[in-house]
């Protein structure tokens, strides 16, 4: 059972290692030699031992010339590992929603918070243009556990990248908060957004395309 929790400043190889897969996806033994500053020996010795512990897995990936390349991922056991901006409360609470009034009873419950959130953050938002808003929102999120960035795009366009998802148990019950989270973002930032990337379902991060408009 994981019983320990990572900051964003780990002071332990062990865990910065943890800290750049879940930040960075997947990968090689010579990326992380590189983002760790430690020889491609002392990466393989903490990558067996995370191994071990059941919180890193491994996949083969083939080249066009040479030996196939192995990259490394954190397991869903890992997410434990990580600051959660919600306790068992809100778990307890939906359970109880649901028992009563089922999933229509969920999504209600969570659409009257969606639209009290909104309000809420509507003023951070004012006067503010879609560079400022889009930056905003990976404020928010990561204020709030999310561990979230963003970059602009060449066509103008931008993307919110979600590294950590504070509510991953809890959305992994309920996907009806993973519905609401692209209408969310979209009402702070007034434009359309799509999710294209999505963590519950196995890729690495949760992507958000922020679609500008003239």
């Amino acid at each position: 059972m994981v019983t320990r929790s990572l900051s964003e400043s780990p002071e332990r190889t062990h865990d910065a290692l943890l800290l750049h897969l879940k930040r960075h996806g997947e990968m090689t033994v010579a990326e992380l030699c590189q983002a760790l500053s430690i020889t491609a020996m002392a990466v393989r010795r903490h990558l067996g031992s995370l191994q071990k512990e059941g919180l890193v897995d491994s996949r083969i990936v083939k080249q066009p010339r040479g030996r196939p390349n192995y990259r490394y991922k954190l397991t869903d056991k890992a997410e434990g590992l990580f600051p959660s901006g919600y306790d068992s409360l809100a778990t307890e609470l939906l359970d109880t929603v649901y028992e009563m009034s089922g999933h229509k009873g969920v999504m209600e419950l969570l659409n009257l918070r969606h639209e009290r959130l909104i309000a809420k953050l509507k003023p951070r938002f004012e006067s503010k243009d879609l560079r400022a808003r889009v930056e905003e929102v990976a404020k928010y999120y990561s204020e709030n556990g999310f561990m979230t960035d963003w970059e602009a795009l060449p066509d103008g366009n931008f993307i919110i990248y979600q590294r950590h998802c504070a509510v991953h148990d809890l959305a992994n019950k309920y996907r009806q908060m993973c519905v609401l989270e692209p209408k969310l973002i979209e009402s702070l930032l007034g434009v359309k957004v799509t999710r294209q990337q999505y963590m519950l379902k196995n890729d690495p991060v949760c992507g958000y395309l922020v679609q500008y408009q003239a």
